[in-house]
């Protein structure tokens, strides 16, 4: 028997071999070895085994050991004992029947359409090297005070904070993010409104399983935010892109007769990336148009606390009273990515109608931390914090936009008036993805901006260059060494891409 399932290794043997590994159990090894022996066809279905007495003097364990391992392998079917002894039941595997094997296949594996809609447009690089867009100062972040949040939560609310919590998310939290709303960014709402969701992308989830169908319409700015493409894709949604230009979103005349949408989904404060504002021209027709229509917009305000010049700008939710406008953010870019805290705003008819659905399609959690942001919130400490980041990214701005002038002075900079990025057009003789990959090996982390657009055009070629995490000492080498990649790359040939389909496009 030895020779079919070869021997155990003692602890003692094991030792005196000088390896400072530590070995299994020895009936956990004997289970195994066993196990491992039937699959393989080395014990074919119907092999009596020997007695456990033998079987433990053969291995040189104790015969409970063998007697454990035996009745393991007969309550997972492995073996049948009874009177006659302890045999190798029939299986379903060729080799366990002790039929010849064949090599294995690759499966024909039936996917969901929606899988191959992806397209491979973000790699998951460090997200803390420098230019990377979307991430914070994470060094910045007043961790002190965070851990006191958490250590009060957890002092006042254990242990029922660790039992489910309301679907909808902590009461305390969603009014504490409803009165900051209204003070900072002008949104009409109460803390019954407000949905606590898993970052922002789940919240934009949600919208499409609330208000779609598949197969239905939804727009989407273009070059725009890749997870709204994601989710609309996840809903079987048909999705459309809409062009974008120094006033956002720019929806052509005919397209609410021709391809009227259910959702639209547009970043008006800061258009994600190329930072256009929308306008109130704009804002008011898209609101007007989506009434007549029945139609809901998505308003995502992902860093629309960060305004440089002037005043902050407020929300389109709050333009008109009763607004068919799903308003959504997140704490990933005001707090720390990882915290994967965001939500959604519904109009309050909508919060009272569809608290049954949310009930059931959510599950109340990280209830410590959820607790803990509340009184963050509420002690004026995110908001000193707010106040320390737009000063210190409107200094990092400043410094990434004076180093693209110096190096990339034929080249059209958009954006700068708010959040944590700028957006830099490149001549179409270079590929912009190239470009990327290139700076990636070198440690930089700029994004790609025909990458965020559905149909790649001349004018979305370029880099969408993060400064939030990166000193401002930092920038001007880093664009420097870019410009040094981009000269490389000029005059030679351009890699050839696929176009898409003008009309109609799932992503």
């Amino acid at each position: 028997m030895i020779e079919i399932i070869g021997p155990l290794t003692s602890p003692l043997r094991s030792a005196a071999a000088g390896s400072s590994a530590k070995p299994e159990p020895l009936q956990k090894q004997l289970i195994e070895r066993l196990q491992r022996a039937i699959l393989a066809g080395r014990l074919p279905a119907g092999s009596l085994l020997p007695s456990s007495r033998l079987l433990a003097a053969e291995m040189g364990v104790s015969r409970n050991t063998v007697v454990i391992a035996y009745e393991h392998l007969a309550a997972v079917g492995y073996v049948v004992a009874d009177q006659r002894g302890t045999r190798v039941s029939p299986l379903s595997s060729p080799s366990a029947r002790g039929e010849p094997q064949a090599q294995p296949a690759v499966p024909d594996v039936a996917y969901a359409a929606r899988v191959g809609q992806f397209a491979a447009t973000l790699s998951y690089a460090d997200n803390t090297l420098p230019l990377t867009p979307g991430t914070p100062a994470l060094d910045r972040f007043p961790v002190t005070a965070w851990r006191r949040a958490l250590e009060r939560s957890m002092e006042r609310t254990l242990p029922l904070a660790l039992g489910y919590g309301t679907p909808a998310g902590e009461p305390a939290l969603r009014d504490a993010i409803a009165a900051h709303l209204r003070m900072a960014r002008g949104v009409r709402c109460e803390g019954s409104q407000v949905v606590i969701t898993e970052g922002a992308q789940e919240a934009l989830n949600l919208c499409v399983r609330l208000f779609t169908n598949p197969g239905e319409v939804a727009w989407v700015e273009d070059p725009g935010y890749r997870g709204a493409k994601a989710a609309f894709n996840q809903g079987d949604l048909t999705t459309l892109p809409m062009p974008v230009d120094a006033e956002g979103m720019a929806v052509p005349a005919d397209a609410w007769r021709t391809q009227p949408p259910r959702l639209i989904y547009t970043s008006p404060a800061h258009q994600y990336p190329t930072g256009s504002v929308l306008s109130v021209a704009r804002r008011l027709e898209l609101i007007a148009q989506a009434r007549q229509s029945g139609a809901w917009l998505i308003e995502d305000d992902y860093d629309g606390e960060f305004r440089h010049t002037g005043e902050p700008i407020a929300s389109m939710q709050g333009l008109v009273e009763d607004a068919p406008v799903l308003y959504v953010g997140s704490f990933s870019k005001t707090m720390f990515p990882a915290l994967r805290t965001g939500f959604v705003v519904l109009p309050r008819a909508i919060a009272v109608h569809t608290a049954v659905a949310l009930q059931e399609m959510l599950r109340g959690g990280h209830r410590l931390e959820q607790l803990a942001l509340a009184h963050f919130i509420e002690s004026g400490e995110f908001g000193r914090h707010l106040g320390r980041m737009r000063r210190l990214y409107r200094e990092r701005q400043q410094a990434l936009r004076d180093a693209l002038t110096a190096h990339f002075a034929a080249s059209q900079i958009l954006g700068g008036n708010c959040g944590m990025h700028l957006t830099l057009r490149l001549p179409a003789r270079i590929d912009d993805r190239v470009l990327t990959e290139h700076a990636l090996a070198k440690g930089l982390n700029p994004r790609a901006l025909s990458g965020f657009a559905l149909q790649p055009r001349a004018e979305t070629n370029g880099l969408v260059i993060g400064y939030g995490n990166t000193p401002a000492e930092q920038l001007a080498p880093a664009v420097h060494a870019l410009a040094g990649l981009a000269g490389e790359m000029d005059g030679k040939p351009k890699r050839r891409r696929t176009a898409a389909p003008a009309a109609t496009l799932r992503v």
